[in-house]
């Protein structure tokens, strides 16, 4: 047995949790968000607990177990409290400006990098324009975001510029020296 996926997961107050044939759906004052079980995976609710178990003791349906457990528990606190991921950018140079539904990167390229914002998610930018802050109810969505965010330049261990998420430390290399 899954030692992750025994735990029964509390639905906090504020939350809501429906399963409908295998799908979960949890709603809370952040949103909706829903979830399909992969197969041979079963939740119910009981007593503002939610419990999920396997059918079988499939190698891949064991390997789903913890998983579709703590997805669910993401979900719930998702909806109640929220995801926030913080990005920093570092350069001379270097900024970002919030246009509609759009991020402008100004990286130090020829013309500015464009991310669409998906839906679902709340980015805020500080007067300087070297802060980045992506909310959302989605744990998984905000990470993504981040990600894709920093993939755009992310921060190189000579000079140390370019995006980095807050708290991280990027180890600086020595550069080369002329004999």
């Amino acid at each position: 047995m899954s030692r992750i996926g025994k735990e029964p997961v509390p639905v906090t107050a504020g939350a809501t949790v429906a399963i409908a044939n295998g799908v979960v759906t949890v709603k809370g004052k952040n949103g909706e968000l829903t979830y399909t079980l992969p197969k041979g995976i079963v939740a119910e609710v009981k007593d503002n607990f939610v419990n999920v178990t396997r059918t079988s003791e499939a190698r891949d349906v064991r390997g789903f177990h913890g998983l579709a457990r703590t997805l669910i528990k993401n979900m719930i606190e998702g909806v109640i409290t929220g995801y926030t991921k913080g990005l920093e950018i570092e350069g001379v140079g270097f900024k970002s400006a919030l246009q509609g539904q759009r991020i402008m990167l100004s990286l130090g390229f020829a013309s500015a990098k464009a991310y669409e914002i998906p839906d679902g998610v709340k980015l805020t930018v500080d007067n300087t324009g070297t802060k980045i802050s992506i909310t959302s109810p989605d744990k998984q969505l905000v990470g993504r975001v981040a990600a894709d965010i920093r993939s755009f330049y992310p921060a190189e261990p000579y000079k140390g510029k370019g995006i980095r998420y807050t708290g991280e430390k990027v180890r600086r290399k020595e550069g080369k020296t002329v004999a």
